[in-house]
C-alpha cells in the first residue's frame, strides 16, 4: 500500500468528523449528462460517457471523499473516471488532484500557465507564495480552444488568465430532452483583494490578461451558466428550486451575463482605482 493510499483511508475514515474542512453537499443532475458532486463551497462536475467520465476540479485532498461520497450516490464508480481537469491552480480547486489521480487512475490534463504549478505543488503560482498541495504530474498541457474528448462528449477549454496564468473556462453542449444546451463552467474572472493591476512585476500582463478574458467570457453562448465555487451562479438557491420545478433552474443565460458584467465592472473599477493611484505619487 502506498503512502498516499494510506493518507486517502485516513481521509476517508475521517469523513465524518472535523478533519473535513468542506461541507458536504447532495450530489444533482444538473442537465444531461451532468452532475454536480462537489462540496457546498467547492464546484466539482462530473460528466457522464459511455467510456467513462470526466471530473472537474479536486478540491483540497480533503474534499476527496466528499468527491467520491457524491459520485457513488449517483450509481458512478470513482474508477470510471478517466479524465481529471481543473479550473485554476489555487489550492481549493487542486489540492486533490493527486490524490485522485491515484485513486482513479485518471489523466491530468492542464492549460499552459497553470501546467508547472500543479506539477510542483503550487510553486510559481502568482500572489499566494505559501499556497502548496501535493505535486501531481500532468499528463498533458492544453492550449486555447483546444478540445477534450471522451464517450461522444466534446469539451472546449478556452483560457481565461488573470485569476491565473492558465485559469480555464470550460464549454461543450448538452443534450437534455433533444434539446442541445451550452454549457459554460467559468474558471474565475475575479480580482481578488490584494492582486496587482499596476505595475505587477510577479505578474506583469495580468491587466491584459483579465481584459482578454472578459472578451472571452462575452463571446461565449451560454444556456447552463456554472463556475468554480457554486456561489458564481446561484447554486443553492437553483438547487433548492429543483424538486418539483417545471422548468430546469440551472438554464439562466440571463445570469450568465450579468455575472459576467458585474465581473467586469469590478475589474474595470479595480484597475482605475490603481492607475490613479500610481499617478498621484
Amino acid at each position: 500500500m502506498t503512502n498516499r493510499l494510506l493518507k486517502l483511508i485516513v481521509i476517508l475514515l475521517a469523513a465524518s468528523g472535523s478533519a473535513i474542512a468542506d461541507e458536504a453537499f447532495p450530489a444533482h443532475r444538473i442537465v444531461g449528462n451532468v452532475y454536480y458532486v462537489g462540496s457546498k463551497a467547492l464546484a466539482i462536475y462530473l460528466i457522464e460517457t459511455p467510456e467513462g467520465h470526466i471530473l472537474i476540479n479536486s478540491g483540497f485532498e480533503e474534499t476527496v471523499p466528499l468527491i467520491r461520497a457524491s459520485v457513488e450516490s449517483l450509481g458512478f464508480k470513482m474508477h470510471d473516471v478517466k479524465i481529471i481537469l481543473e479550473s485554476h491552480a489555487h489550492s481549493d480547486h487542486v489540492a486533490g488532484h493527486a490524490l485522485l489521480k491515484e485513486l482513479t487512475g485518471a489523466k491530468i490534463l492542464v492549460m499552459r500557465g497553470d501546467d508547472n504549478v500543479i506539477a510542483s505543488g503550487g510553486i510559481g503560482q502568482y500572489f499566494y507564495p505559501n499556497d502548496r498541495w501535493p505535486v501531481c504530474e500532468v499528463d498533458r498541457v492544453l492550449k486555447d480552444r483546444e478540445e477534450v474528448k471522451l464517450g461522444g462528449t466534446t469539451l472546449i477549454a478556452r483560457l481565461t488568465p488573470g485569476h491565473t496564468r492558465g485559469c480555464t473556462t470550460w464549454t461543450w453542449t448538452a443534450k437534455d430532452g433533444g434539446t442541445n444546451y451550452h454549457v459554460v463552467v467559468i474558471g474565475s474572472p475575479n480580482v481578488n483583494p490584494g492582486y496587482r493591476l499596476v505595475d505587477n512585476q510577479d505578474y506583469p500582463s495580468i491587466a491584459g490578461d483579465f481584459a482578454k478574458t472578459f472578451e472571452v467570457l462575452k463571446s461565449l453562448p451560454c444556456d447552463i451558466f456554472l463556475g468554480a465555487h457554486g456561489e458564481y451562479y446561484g447554486m443553492l438557491a437553483k438547487h433548492a428550486r429543483l424538486k418539483g420545478a417545471d422548468k430546469n433552474p440551472f438554464i439562466d443565460p440571463q445570469g450568465y451575463r450579468d455575472y459576467v458584467e458585474l465581473k467586469e465592472k469590478a475589474f474595470r473599477k479595480t484597475l482605475k482605482e490603481q492607475a490613479e493611484m500610481k499617478s498621484d505619487k
